[in-house]
């Protein structure tokens, strides 16, 4: 059975990238995502103190077959971005990894909440936040490709 390693890794490394790439390509057939009009999000915005980029890999020197990222708009409040695991290696529990290391990671930091937005096509993905405690509040960002927006308080 395979391992999965996940660690932090830097916002602009190729890896990174790659994965970003990836995610940018598989919204963009399901439901028209361009990063160019989507919000900016720039390296600084990943890079501590301001935020922070998780990678998941296959075994410990793997390749890269998910990502997660997480911003520090507030010093109270976690935001997750980019959010995303290879197609071929969902239902596994990797997400829900992925994601308890990303909440673990931003009560560290001092955040009481984190926040995230979402697009109604990706149903399992939001199916999954709402399964592990997040819920649907106002719109707190001006995402154009966002029609959902969630928060959990961290404990």
């Amino acid at each position: 059975m395979t391992e999965f390693a996940i660690a932090e890794e830097p916002a602009d490394s190729p890896d990174v990238c790659c994965a970003f790439e990836r995610y940018y390509a598989e919204l963009g057939a399901l439901f028209g995502y361009k990063p160019d009009e989507a919000l900016p999000l720039e390296v600084e915005d990943l890079t501590r103190p301001h935020g922070l980029v998780l990678v998941v890999r296959e075994g410990e020197v793997g390749p890269a077959v998910g990502c997660g990222a997480l911003k520090f708009p507030r010093t109270d409040v976690g935001e997750i971005k980019r959010m995303w695991i290879e197609p071929r290696l969902r239902g596994r529990g990797l997400g829900g990894r992925l994601l308890d290391e990303l909440e673990a990671v931003a009560f560290a930091e001092g955040c009481s909440v984190v926040r995230l937005d979402s697009n109604g096509r990706l149903d399992a993905a939001i199916a999954m936040y709402r399964a592990r405690g997040y819920h649907e509040v106002a719109p707190f960002n001006a995402e154009p490709f966002a029609t959902h927006w969630m928060e959990k308080r961290l404990r």
